[in-house]
């Protein structure tokens, strides 16, 4: 019998410790990214049109997005090479210094939206470091054969997130955004106290070479290895089109008229289809057809994102958000497993930071492809685009990686084509 989530946190204590940890990161997360969005586009409301300001909310997501591109592969490779740990503790100090320069603006009599952006800024360098570290710090921290376990518990503390975060979020931006920012950086504090307590020695095995080879090594993996490279990139082009919910602000305030608490009911939307998705997944796991699910799901996702957009009912919006949750909650299940059991640990940082440059590349360049398409068609007519673009990259990624799509059992992905075969097995690690 599996045992349940909570002897399993108590059975590998710094698993256990690294879960409450992030857990709390991840709210903090949340709060602040609600917080961030409801006041930049209030704030531009004073002085632009509900197009202008939604564009100056996807923004937000270029902000991000820069720092993210330049220092991601070079974080990953830092990862392969020093004490995870350490990385995720550096990180999450840069937040604080972050969210407590947005206390700060927050206070002033006008706030300055190149301030916040410029912090924004701040927040991409230290998610750039963060998330490789993050993702390859996990399978030190339990033995093989609990790995899905763990990443399935992982995901649902992150979706739980999503779903607290955001509303307590909303309900904070109510009464005060500096407010919401302090409840984050105090958050951000007791996430550092608890990882720091961590005993495992997280420094992997020091692997040859300079580091700009290992970080070529890193990308060579990726893109040889196609049903994974179909995977992440099936990913960053999908939800880049259908970004819907960097277009919450205006769809609260301006189309459905239901202010900061109602924007942050709709914020966790996606999360509460994700969280019923992921304790699912856990009593049913995906045993046969894991790709032809995927790519139905990602098609679920589309269509969601289009429902969303249509909708003038603020209940129809928070349904069709859940099910676009869910959707996403297979897809998320099906790559993560497929990254951290086939990759080495020796270059599970390398190849995290290239899966979390597609993932960033996804949400915040999706944040911006929003706020651009908003500009021009509004934020109704911005949701429907980029629904029916996810629609349009479904069915060209399973033309073009039939291995993905033929991919069966997540523990055993058995290509036709033997030579496909060696470097895709689920069984054995690739080196």
């Amino acid at each position: 019998m599996r045992a349940t989530s909570q002897n399993f946190l108590f059975r590998h204590r710094d698993f256990g410790l690294y879960w409450f940890g992030m857990a709390f990161e991840s709210i903090a997360v949340q709060i602040e990214a609600v917080t961030i969005g409801w006041q930049i586009y209030t704030v531009s409301r004073e002085t632009l049109s509900i197009e202008e300001s939604a564009f100056m909310v996807g923004m937000v997501g270029l902000a991000q997005f820069i720092p993210l591109f330049v220092l991601t592969l070079w974080a990953g490779s830092l990862a392969d090479r020093h004490s995870r740990r350490a990385i995720v503790l550096g990180s999450i100090v840069l937040k604080i210094v972050g969210v407590l320069g947005l206390v700060a603006v927050a206070l002033e009599p006008t706030p300055t939206l190149w301030h916040i952006f410029a912090i924004a800024g701040i927040f991409g360098v230290a998610r750039a470091f963060l998330s490789p570290a993050a993702s390859a710090l996990v399978p030190m921290l339990v033995p093989k054969a609990d790995m899905p376990q763990a990443i399935s518990l992982k995901s649902l503390s992150w979706q739980v997130s999503v779903i607290l975060g955001p509303w307590i979020g909303g309900m904070l931006c109510a009464v005060s955004t500096a407010l919401a920012y302090g409840v984050a950086a105090c958050l951000y504090v007791l996430a550092i106290t608890i990882v720091s307590l961590l005993r495992t020695n997280t420094k992997p095995a020091r692997q040859p070479g300079g580091q700009w080879e290992q970080i070529k090594e890193g990308l060579v993996y990726t893109w040889k290895n196609k049903i994974i490279f179909g995977a992440i990139s099936l990913d960053l082009f999908a939800v880049l089109l259908g970004g819907a919910t960097a277009l919450l602000p205006a769809f609260a305030s301006d189309i459905l008229k239901v202010g900061p608490e109602g924007f942050g009911i709709l914020r966790s939307g996606p999360a509460i289809g994700a969280v019923v998705m992921a304790l699912a997944l856990a009593r049913w796991p995906l045993k046969r057809r894991a790709g032809v699910r995927m790519f139905w799901a990602v098609a679920a996702f589309g269509l969601a994102t289009i429902v969303f957009g249509l909708s003038q009912n603020m209940w129809l919006s928070l349904a069709a958000l859940a099910v676009l949750g869910a959707a996403d909650m297979i897809s998320v299940y099906v790559r993560q497993t497929l990254v951290q059991i086939v990759t080495p640990d020796h270059m599970r940082g390398r190849v995290s930071s290239v899966s979390g440059l597609f993932i960033s590349g996804s949400n915040e360049l999706g944040e911006f492809e929003s706020g651009v398409v908003s500009r021009f068609i509004g934020p109704v007519g911005a949701a429907v685009f980029g629904g029916i673009g996810t629609l349009i990259v479904t069915g060209t990624w399973a033309w073009m990686f039939p291995g993905l799509r033929k991919a069966d059992r997540l523990d055993g992905v058995e290509p036709e084509d033997e030579e496909t075969l060696k470097p895709h097995s689920m069984t054995s690690p690739v080196s």
